[in-house]
């Protein structure tokens, strides 16, 4: 019990904060949900990181091997698409919290 009530307090933590709505919303969804939930945030906030990097490095041409070649686009958006990706997996910028904290309250209101 003190193993799952730790998980609980743990998991609902959003962005450093106590958040008791979450709290007692997660004491509603079960953990495969929450699983579930919180992999579909990071992959929400992958797909807006990726959507800002593309439109960041848009106008960048180079020289060398990855310069201005009709290669670089390909190249260039799947490694957007892995930065993207890695940097939602280490926390990304916040997105994916504020979604996982919605969906997860939605999901308790249905439940409840």
């Amino acid at each position: 019990m003190n193993a799952i009530a730790n998980s609980y307090n743990k998991a609902s933590l959003i962005n450093g904060r106590k958040d008791l709505q979450l709290a007692d919303a997660l004491t509603k969804v079960s953990p495969d949900a929450q699983k579930k939930t919180r992999a579909k945030a990071e992959e929400f906030e992958a797909m807006f990181l990726n959507s800002m990097f593309s439109q960041m490095t848009t106008g960048i041409k180079g020289e060398g091997p990855f310069g201005d070649t009709p290669g670089t686009g390909v190249w260039r958006s799947m490694l957007t698409d892995e930065y993207s990706k890695s940097f939602a997996r280490s926390g990304g910028i916040g997105i994916s919290n504020d979604v996982f904290r919605t969906l997860i309250l939605q999901q308790a209101n249905r439940a409840g």
